[in-house]
């Protein structure tokens, strides 16, 4: 009985450990800080390849908003609302002179199936090697990332940062942020 109860012990603590060594921890980033790019930081100078084997630029974009949202895995269900959810709000994104980049660790070809299934009109960056992430501190857990989002202000400053993101009211609330972001020159 007590050797029974020892080696239960001693696999709960096993166990426990384990569950320790896969849990999110607080990423590093290459400039040295820890966790999500705080607000005010300088976005990060990132490129990478979209869904169509475009390259991308983050600093290409400087001038305007923009929005980088990072998410775990093409076609899961919250992944899927929000992906949609900026899609029909797309037009309000353009007309307010939004770049939009969308980055999880799928790879082009699955971004690219993603994108078509669900008419995404937006660049999906394959972050396979997690260059992006890391730039921006983004924890994560087995490759995967967390769903997180950086509203990048027209001079490249982080406006904004979304750590507990409704994919469901996410697109709506982003575009009423840009709408109160001070205006180039004034």
């Amino acid at each position: 009985m007590k050797r029974t109860a020892w080696l239960a012990g001693i696999g709960a603590a096993v166990l426990a450990a384990g569950g320790l060594a896969l849990a999110k921890r607080p990423a590093q980033r290459p400039d040295g800080g820890s966790g999500p790019l705080p607000v005010g930081a300088a976005a990060p100078d990132v490129s990478g390849q979209d869904q169509q084997g475009r390259a991308q630029s983050l600093r290409g974009e400087l001038g305007h908003p923009v929005l980088v949202y990072f998410y775990p895995r093409d076609g899961t269900p919250g992944c899927t609302a929000e992906a949609c959810a900026f899609r029909d709000a797309w037009e309000r994104y353009a007309k307010a002179g939004v770049t939009l980049f969308g980055v999880s660790s799928d790879d082009a070809r699955s971004h690219a199936h993603f994108a078509e299934e669900h008419r995404i009109p937006f660049p999906l960056i394959a972050d396979g090697e997690l260059r992006w992430a890391d730039a921006f501190g983004v924890s994560r857990m087995l490759g995967i990332t967390s769903r997180i989002s950086f509203l990048i202000d027209p001079a490249g400053k982080v406006a904004k940062v979304y750590r507990d993101v409704d994919p469901g009211v996410h697109a709506d609330e982003v575009l009423r942020d840009v709408a109160a972001l001070p205006q180039p020159g004034s």
